[in-house]
C-alpha cells in the first residue's frame, strides 16, 4: 500500500513529547566559511526541555557551535521512513567539569538510570566529554515521507 506524506503542526508540549522518545538526529552547524556541517548524533532532552548532545571539545560540531551558536537538528525516529522533525535553536557548549551534571541528564534522558553514577561521572571526566545544549527556538511540523497527497498513486 503506498504511503502518503504527512505533516502535523504541534505546540511545544507535543514537540517535547515527540523528542523525548527519539534519540537519533543529524545536527547542522556552520563551518567557518559559512558552509553547513552535518553530524549524525545521539540526542536527548534535559529536564528543562533543551536538546542535549554528548561530544568532545575538538569535534567539528563543537568548534562550530562555539563560533556560531545557531544550529538546526533533524530528529529522526528509529526507523528511517518514520516521523521526523527539524528543530532550530541556540547551542551552548559546556566543557568539563561543568558538563558533568548535564551529561548525567543526557544519559537519563536516553537510557534511564545508570547502575553506577560515580563510575559514569568518572568515565565522562576521564574522556573529557563536552555537552552541546540546544535551546529550542522554532520547529517545523512533525513529518513523514511518502507520496505527496496530490500524487496519490492509488488514484
Amino acid at each position: 500500500m503506498p504511503r502518503i506524506a504527512s505533516t502535523t503542526t504541534v505546540d511545544r508540549a507535543a514537540l517535547l513529547e515527540f523528542l523525548r522518545t527519539r534519540h537519533r538526529g543529524v545536527l547542522v552547524t556552520t563551518r567557518s566559511d559559512g558552509a553547513p556541517q552535518l553530524s549524525p548524533v545521539t540526542c536527548g532532552l534535559d529536564p528543562h526541555g533543551r536538546i542535549v548532545v554528548s561530544t568532545y571539545p575538538g569535534r567539528a560540531k563543537t568548534r562550530n557551535a562555539r563560533r556560531d551558536p545557531r544550529v538546526s537538528i533533524c530528529v529522526l525516529s528509529d526507523e528511517f521512513d518514520e516521523a521526523y522533525v527539524q528543530v532550530d535553536g541556540q547551542a551552548e557548549v559546556i566543557d568539563m567539569p561543568a558538563a558533568l551534571d548535564g551529561l548525567v541528564d543526557y544519559y537519563r534522558g536516553i537510557a534511564g538510570e545508570h547502575p553506577d553514577w560515580d563510575d559514569y561521572r568518572s568515565a565522562m571526566a576521564r574522556q573529557d566529554k563536552s555537552l552541546i545544549r540546544i535551546t529550542i527556538e522554532r520547529w517545523g511540523p512533525i513529518a513523514t515521507g511518502g507520496f505527496p497527497p496530490e500524487h496519490d498513486p492509488a488514484d
